[in-house]
């Protein structure tokens, strides 16, 4: 039936974790005595005019299609950093991107597990990268081998290739440096959960060095029934040539994860069930179990001072063996037992419907999603970047090649069971209805005997691109300049199907030829300003996700997206502190949208005409902060499906905002905390399920010391209860947010 989970699941991520922190020291003995790391916490600072390391202001671009100053991106651009998600207790990617408004969290979703993110409105599933190299496999991503997390607001396919219709998500990982140092943490929350990290960075020469980042953490990730996690990761890099016009970077990414997917509540009512925020309806045997491999090797060559060659290979394996059960419907019980759904599970339950039925009264019916994935993708990238005059116009030009290749391969399972003993499926059905529960108060049991595993589809996708892209910064004079670029995109996909349906093509192909656009105008009246307006264009092919979303007898013609923005950006507090402003319109073209039955259709139109305001970085030398505002008028102008015309796209709140702040009590105390406000959502595209909005709270306290630090965090101060993930499927569902939670973290540097 399913394949057998790796041998590491019989390790306990902690233990090896904890043997890591002992080992590396021992290990290291006999090297140079290791450095101080700087705290990644708020501290005074004592040289005004030293690089600040430890506070939330942007850092750098490590974007290499981009320049390095954002202050010459003709875009809106959010970094988040290490010492902000250390702040804030942030240890996965989800979490961290809570900074962002007008970016929302998508849970578990058929096909789609892992970080499922939407961005201005438009899903950003396959538009995350790490380390500039598209990261397109399904799991859950962590923080302990990042840097910065850099966002990048609107479509950039010219920079990026196919998606980013919302933006693009750009993870960055620690590098190794030329200065000795260690750290090892220790944290441990309030729902039982347990985290220990090392990071050790050791120079080998006076060119070369080595890094590698640990990770391992098992426990409840929530206070929700059926989070348990076990988790571990390395991440060790090599770089040779620091310094040097020749720079060598190989890097390794290896994660295990064995979790349990949250497919939340159902909704009732036009809204999602009034039930206890801890129940969840799976069974208490579901478990995600995934092993990731990312390996990196990255070539820099300068050939003079203004130009480099660089060129990047990076290979990506993700194995996801799931077992899953979601709340697919609310019911009743009939006299001879059976359940009696009321609705057909792909609407939204009416309150007519509930009007006259005790809560009490009223069942689930459990849907398996089981199934195991493998993905794999290589894909190699040489740039070119220069800078010469023609005359008194400066350009900075990038000019690059990629060739990419993917591959995915979806067995899928199914579980048919029974309710009371009756059969919830049709005989020769695949529904994988595996069972039934009360809705409020769900067994907890595992998944039962009489819902025996079976395997359904095995769907296979092969994608490769070939593209070409150049782009050019020209410089008329201090004050303006001008981008413009063009990238042409050759993209070819296959799938396959061994069960093929109506609406599921036993096999079918796809070839896209798509040229994309960027341009822009920038003006800097000084060092401390700049204004710019811009055009940007991206596409997304119907196999881009390398599964079925055909219209019944072939693939559907990609998605188009063009946006337009105009902002400002400005540096104060002798540039420690940095705001930002935009207005923006980002519209799509042949929005897909599927039937009752699986079928497709490509006629919509999405349109988002929105603003955003941001601020990052020293307010004064003891006070900083990081935050923003987002407001999103998104509609569906064209129906994307029956009922739609006119609707807000799900999981879009109109308003959205964020704050953290910091501040410096004295050199060793430290107090902070923040807001994140969500205004209300809809849970699908025909709006019948509303999700309210939230202000959730949080606080943080901590004490540093040269060698240690030691963080108290607390989430969601006032234990409010809000939906943080929605999930369009099944009439629209809700996942609750974290419970009032505490975390407590020691760190050490040696």
């Amino acid at each position: 039936m399913f394949r057998k989970p790796s041998p590491l699941n019989h390790r306990t991520p902690v233990a090896l974790a904890l043997l890591a922190l002992t080992c590396w020291p021992a290990a290291f003995a006999q090297q140079a005595p290791a450095g101080v790391i700087v705290p990644p916490t708020l501290r005074e600072v004592q040289v005004k005019d030293a690089v600040d390391t430890t506070g939330f202001g942007v850092n750098q671009n490590a974007i290499s299609r981009l320049p390095e100053e954002l202050r010459d991106v003709p875009q809106s651009v959010t970094v988040i950093n290490q010492a902000l998600m250390q702040s804030q207790g942030a240890t996965s990617m989800a979490s961290a991107l809570r900074n962002v408004p007008g970016l929302t969290i998508g849970g578990a979703e058929g096909g789609q597990i892992g970080t499922n993110i939407n961005l201005n409105g438009f899903s950003a599933r396959t538009d995350i990268f790490l380390d500039g190299a598209r990261d397109r496999g399904q799991y859950y991503r962590d923080t302990f081998a990042l840097d910065t997390i850099e966002v990048l607001m609107g479509p950039s396919s010219m920079l990026f290739g196919r998606g980013s219709t919302g933006g693009v998500i750009n993870q960055v990982t620690k590098k190794p440096t030329l200065k000795a140092a260690s750290e090892v943490q220790l944290s441990v929350s309030s729902n039982g959960l347990v985290r220990t990290l090392l990071d050790h960075n050791q120079p080998l020469s006076e060119t070369s060095a080595f890094r590698v980042a640990v990770m391992g953490q098992q426990g409840k990730a929530t206070d929700r029934d059926q989070t348990q996690l076990k988790d571990f990761g390395i991440a060790p890099s090599l770089k040779l040539g620091i310094g040097t016009p020749t720079q060598i970077t190989l890097s390794a990414l290896v994660q295990h994860n064995r979790d349990m997917a949250d497919y939340g509540v159902p909704n009732l009512n036009g809204a999602p069930a009034a039930v206890d925020r801890k129940k969840a309806y799976g069974f208490n045997d579901d478990r995600t179990v995934s092993d990731v491999a990312s390996l990196s090797a990255l070539i820099e060559h300068k050939l003079t001072p203004n130009i480099s060659v660089r060129n990047q290979t990076q290979f990506n394996s993700v194995r996801t063996d799931a077992r899953e059960t979601a709340a697919q419907n609310v019911g009743t019980i009939a006299a001879n037992g059976a359940y009696v759904p009321l609705s057909t599970g792909t609407t939204a339950i009416p309150a007519a419907a509930t009007s006259s039925t005790p809560l009490s009264q009223l069942w689930v019916r459990q849907q398996s999603h089981d199934r195991v994935i493998n993905d794999k993708s290589i894909f190699n990238l040489t740039e070119f970047n220069g800078k010469f005059e023609s005359g008194a116009l400066k350009h900075s030009v990038l000019a690059g090649f990629e060739l990419g290749q993917d591959t995915y391969n979806n067995q899928n399972y199914y579980r048919n069971g029974t309710c009371n003993g009756i059969a919830m499926t049709a005989t020769g059905a695949t529904s994988g209805y595996a069972g039934c529960t009360s809705l409020l108060n769900p067994s907890d049991t595992a998944s039962p005997v009489t819902a025996p595993s079976t395997a359904g589809n095995l769907a296979t996708g092969r994608a490769t691109t070939v593209a070409v892209f150049a782009n050019d910064t020209l410089e008329l004079n201090p004050q303006f300049k001008l981008v413009g670029g063009l990238r042409h995109d050759r993209y070819g996909a296959s799938i396959g199907n061994s069960l093929s349906t109506a609406s599921v093509l036993g096999a079918t192909s796809q070839r896209i030829n798509f040229t994309s656009v960027r341009a822009g105008g920038i003006w800097q009246p000084n060092d401390k300003q700049s204004y710019y307006l811009s055009y940007s264009t991206s596409f997304n092919p119907s196999l881009e996700q390398l599964v079925s979303t055909t219209g019944g007898t072939q693939p559907l013609p990609p998605q188009t997206n063009r946006s337009y923005e105009g902002g400002g950006k400005w540096d104060l507090n002798g540039g420690n502190l940095s705001l930002s402003a935009a207005l923006f319109q980002v519209t799509q073209y042949n929005a897909r949208s599927s039937d009752s039955l699986g079928v497709y259709t490509a006629t919509g139109t999405v349109r988002v005409n929105g603003a955003r305001a941001g601020i990052a970085g020293r307010v004064t030398d003891k006070l900083q902060m990081f935050g923003g505002y987002t407001r999103l008028n998104a509609t569906i102008t064209d129906g994307i499906a029956p009922g739609t015309a006119g609707k807000v796209p799900a999981n879009t709140p109109k308003d959205s905002a964020s704050l953290w702040t910091a501040y410096a009590l004295t050199k060793e105390w430290e107090v902070g905390g923040g807001a994140t406000y969500s205004a209300k959502r809809f849970a699908n595209n025909t709006d019948l399920v509303a999700v309210s909005g939230y202000t959730r709270w949080d606080a943080m306290v901590a004490y540093h010391q040269p060698k240690y630090d030691v963080r108290f965090n607390v989430f969601n101060l006032l234990n409010k209860y809000y939906y943080d993930a929605l999930i369009p499927s099944d009439g629209g569902r809700a996942v609750p947010g974290v419970a009032r939670s505490a975390s407590v973290t020691v760190a050490y540097r040696f």
